[in-house]
């Protein structure tokens, strides 16, 4: 009886004794991994041969890999998230031990928790089976924790040193690196807390996947560096030579009037100089191989991938080209198409500025008047304890730029007379090329030094005109102009609460928009900056006197803008204060139709285009002016100096 017994339980106990099927992580994609409608765009089983670039990747963080360490540093539409998405779900069904996935914080690590691991495990048998349901008791199914036979997986925010330190793990994942702050709660970088907690396993496996920043201080760009350098290289369908897909290298059309057309994009052989049309793209993807590109390293692996590379379906060459052309001309949008769409980090070329090119190219137009080009006109003041500094910009077509005038005007900004001087001269008219006029349409005026309250108390009366009090904010990626903030006011000794508004700037996001347009030197650009050749020296030395300089805090790299003792900076406080000014009416989201539109009205004359006041935290996008009528001219006449252009269809 017992023999039998022991018979019949044999082939049970061998089967329970067999190793587990070896399997990489791109086999065990590709055989169980389910999309979610929830979350992806094609749902649906999981198709590696749909991005054959993400298969050395995924297993290189298989069992039987003996690599440690995988960087990606990525551009957006790639299938990152989901690469490392596939390993987690990999590690709960066939290769359980102790995992770590950290977010930028804890809030993003819930939401990705939600949205992504609890939709893959709810849409997979295979994962459903192993995690308990989180109605079960004592279940370890939780939003930060999902316990599975042989292991856990913990979800962490960088922000959070206790979370980081929780316990010993062999297998991290570390999402959107670049996200993360330099130091958590005094304690240190997190990247480094995380992966201290890996040291007890020698077979231990981590992933860094991110989009990079800043050049010199990103951390994926750092990790990708510390990596052996790989590239995806992909044959020309033409010659076949092989070449990595870059920006640089692809080619589109113009129209007759010299309008980009995007949809005629092709990309360039390096090599021979072949067309290649994006319908290749499929078969190039399944031809294409990574190339190491430095020194080989079996134990780190990392890749760099654009969004050139994004699938058929997912995003194309045109709707690049067309973020691109949007993007170029502004410096904060440019950053994070290089970013997000490169995959690269972004050059600040805040010691480029060549101080004796700008003189060099400065044009023959006098200063206070506007030469052919200029739209709209706005300012920016700078306010000192003994004089207000003004620069006044005007702006044109295709984002160029004027400088129109700069002026100082003497006496404490205490004074009423100093204020009145002020009031008289952003009120005044400057004769247009085309024999109209035109005013300032909005000023930025620093609040943030000197005479605060003076400054509030001016621009709360003020509002009509779109003159702004601001105030500088220097931390890396702030909007050029945020949100109003309600501050109080001190009138003749009396608070009057909330009185006026303040606007902050952000001032490293707004000097890197200058810069990078200082360095065009080409005026058929878009974003090209003239200069009147009357404008004195001191002019060119403040506009240029700052300088990107990298700082170490606790050991991390950090760029600031730093003034060199001894020089002056008011002419690009003023210059930051001018193109807030612009943000704040929209016109850097303005389309060539509504240029072109105001164009036409400013030969010869055109009412106030921006005569409602607007509190709004951004201005909305105008509308193309409508037709000008005689009789509406004559009542803007009358109007005065509030007007955006004076002067009759003659140009009186």
């Amino acid at each position: 009886m017992l023999t039998s017994t022991l018979a019949s339980l044999r082939p049970g106990w061998c089967w329970g004794l067999r190793p587990d099927e070896p399997l990489t992580v791109t086999e065990w994609a590709d055989r169980h991994r389910v999309l979610s409608q929830r979350n992806a765009a094609e749902a649906g089983k999981w198709r590696t041969e749909r991005t054959p670039y993400l298969q050395a990747i995924m297993n290189d963080l298989s069992a039987d890999s003996d690599v440690e360490r995988v960087t990606m540093m990525k551009g957006a539409q790639i299938g990152g998230t989901e690469c490392g998405n596939n390993w987690i779900g990999y590690i709960i069904s066939h290769a359980p031990g102790p995992a770590m996935v950290v977010q930028p914080t804890v809030d993003l690590g819930k939401r990705w928790s939600r949205q992504r691991l609890a939709a893959m495990i709810e849409d997979m048998d295979i994962l459903r089976q192993s995690v308990k349901e989180s109605r079960a008791r004592d279940s370890g199914n939780t939003v930060l924790s999902k316990e599975f036979q042989g292991g856990i997986v913990v979800v962490a925010g960088a922000n959070s040193a206790a979370g980081l330190r929780s316990m010993p793990v062999k297998y991290l994942m570390l999402d959107e690196v670049d996200a993360y702050p330099h130091d958590v709660d005094g304690e240190g970088d997190p990247v480094e807390l995380a992966i201290n907690r890996t040291k007890t396993f020698s077979r231990r496996k981590i992933i860094e996947i991110s989009t990079p920043t800043t050049k010199g201080i990103s951390r994926i760009e750092k990790s990708y560096q510390a990596g052996d350098q790989r590239e995806f290289q992909v044959p020309c369908p033409h010659c076949g030579e092989r070449q990595t897909l870059l920006m640089k290298n692809l080619h589109w059309q113009k129209d007759e009037a010299g309008g980009h057309l995007p949809e005629t994009v092709q990309l360039v052989c390096i090599h021979n100089g072949c067309l290649i049309d994006e319908y290749h793209k499929t078969a190039m993807l399944a031809a294409g191989e990574w190339v190491v590109m430095g020194a080989p390293n079996a134990k780190h692996h990392s890749y760099q991938i654009s969004s050139l590379y994004s699938p058929l379906g997912w995003q194309s060459w045109a709707e690049i080209v067309h973020k691109f052309l949007e993007a170029k001309n502004d410096a904060s949008l440019l950053k994070t198409f290089t970013n997000t769409t490169e995959g690269m980090p972004f050059e600040e070329l805040g010691d480029k500025i060549d101080l004796n090119e700008l003189q060099y190219r400065a044009e023959d137009y006098p200063v206070r008047e506007c030469p052919k080009g200029v739209l709209i006109l706005t300012a920016g003041v700078d306010t000192q304890p003994d004089r207000f500094e003004i620069t006044t910009w005007g702006h044109g077509v295709n984002q160029h730029l004027w400088a129109i005038d700069y002026h100082v005007i003497w006496g404490s900004p205490s004074l009423v007379e100093t204020r009145q001087q002020l009031d008289e001269y952003l009120a005044a008219s400057f004769p247009h090329a085309a024999g109209c006029e035109l005013t300032i349409q909005a000023t930025g005026i620093d609040s943030g030094g000197h005479n605060t309250q003076d400054i509030y108390d001016y621009c709360r009366h003020r509002k009509s005109r779109r003159i702004l009090a601001t105030k500088g904010y220097s931390v890396a990626g702030r909007p050029i102009i945020g949100k109003p903030s309600k501050v109080d006011v001190t009138v003749h000794g009396k608070t009057v609460k909330n009185g006026a508004d303040l606007w902050m700037v952000g001032s490293d996001t707004a000097k890197s928009l200058i810069y990078n347009r200082l360095t065009n030197d080409k005026p058929a650009l878009a974003g090209y900056v003239h200069f009147s050749k009357y404008l004195p020296d001191a002019f060119y030395k403040q506009l240029t006197a700052e300088k990107l300089s990298t700082r170490y805090v606790k050991g991390h790299p950090k760029l600031e803008w730093i003034l060199p003792a001894g020089r002056r900076n008011e002419v690009l406080d003023c210059t930051v204060g001018a193109v807030a000014a612009a943000y704040y009416l929209g016109l850097h989201r303005w389309r060539p139709a509504q240029w072109r539109a105001l164009e036409e009205r400013v030969q010869p004359a055109t009412p106030d285009l921006f005569a409602a006041d607007s509190a709004e935290t951004e201005a909305s996008t105008p509308e193309p002016p409508p037709p000008i009528k005689k009789k509406s001219i004559k009542k803007r006449r009358r109007a005065g100096r509030n007007s955006f252009v004076h002067g009759g269809m003659n140009g009186g």
